[in-house]
């Protein structure tokens, strides 16, 4: 299979101790990358990395079937915000943009009000952008990264800063750029739940190793469905649990019963608890979140 972007092994040394550790991840084309791990687990380094902001140390990478040695027009194709947005405060955002554009030999002069517009930042006017609030810095660099319609967009923690309308606003348009112009996105955050709901694949790294990739809806599958049980005597309902054959359960710190297996036995559980008199409080079906199966997996491999 043919991939817009391909790590092979890619390691980062930082003396003795590796920022990266034999990284491989695959995008396709038209996808919407999550690259999901904690604060220091590489996930900035990586970026820098395939952008050409740092040098690896060993392993390699290719983008649009170019190796790392011989990118060339590629980088024209790619398009990035990593860290703080590469913008001149004096000016103000149009000016900023229409630089970015006079960089890219984009000669089209209605681009910038375009990418204005895209952003939410048509009514900023002459307004400089060291007087922007945090969010106004993040939607222009956002602007700065799709300058000229790229074919790959690097974004690291790109709603960081915005308010819960500036996020809705990003998370569209990403998803319509993505819909409309098949442009492929990846993107890293710490706020998975924003992220759950765009991303159509997942690379986890943790501690500078990638710990698992795949689909969306696999590891939306793999999340553990759980049926949730408060009674009175979380013991002797155990006990009563077994007796009907389900024994994969769990009892929390808080008396809480979770049960991982017959989900479709909510009716059956409540009758055979009743019946020996175990009283119950709750019953419900619920869904692990992304977020949580992420902090299980990450837990397993500190552990």
């Amino acid at each position: 299979m043919d991939y817009i972007l391909e790590t092979e092994n890619l390691t980062k040394m930082y003396g003795k101790k590796a920022a990266l550790n034999n990284v491989s991840i695959h995008v396709n084309q038209g996808d919407i990358y999550g690259l999901v791990g904690r604060n220091g687990a590489g996930k900035t380094t990586f970026m820098k990395i395939i952008c050409g902001l740092a040098q690896k140390t060993k392993g390699s990478f290719s983008i649009f079937g170019r190796k790392d040695d011989n990118l060339g027009e590629a980088a024209q194709r790619r398009g990035l915000l990593i860290e703080s947005p590469g913008i001149f405060n004096e000016y103000s955002a149009e000016t900023n943009l229409k630089i970015k554009c006079k960089l890219m030999g984009i000669n089209d002069p209605d681009e910038p009000k375009r990418l204005l517009k895209l952003i939410g930042l048509e009514d900023a006017g002459k307004k400089k952008a060291k007087n922007f609030s945090l969010g106004m810095k993040q939607r222009l660099g956002i602007g700065i990264a799709l300058a000229g319609s790229p074919d790959l967009v690097v974004l690291d923690e790109p709603i960081n800063g915005l308010d819960p309308q500036g996020i809705i606003e990003i998370r569209d348009m990403i998803c319509r750029l993505n819909r409309e112009n098949g442009t492929t996105f990846i993107i890293s955050s710490h706020i998975l739940d924003e992220l759950s709901k765009i991303a159509t694949k997942y690379g986890i790294i943790n501690k500078g190793e990638l710990i698992e990739e795949s689909p969306a809806e696999e590891l939306k599958s793999r999340c553990e469905s759980r049926v949730e049980l408060i009674t009175d005597n979380a013991a002797k309902a155990v006990g009563v649990l077994e007796r009907i054959g389900i024994g994969n359960v769990k009892i929390l710190d808080d008396g809480k019963i979770n049960i991982y297996e017959q989900f479709e036995r909510t009716g059956d559980i409540t009758l055979a608890l009743a019946s020996e008199g175990v009283t119950t409080y709750e019953i419900v079906r619920k869904l692990e979140s992304v977020e949580n199966y992420y902090l299980r997996l990450v837990g397993k491999e500190s552990e």
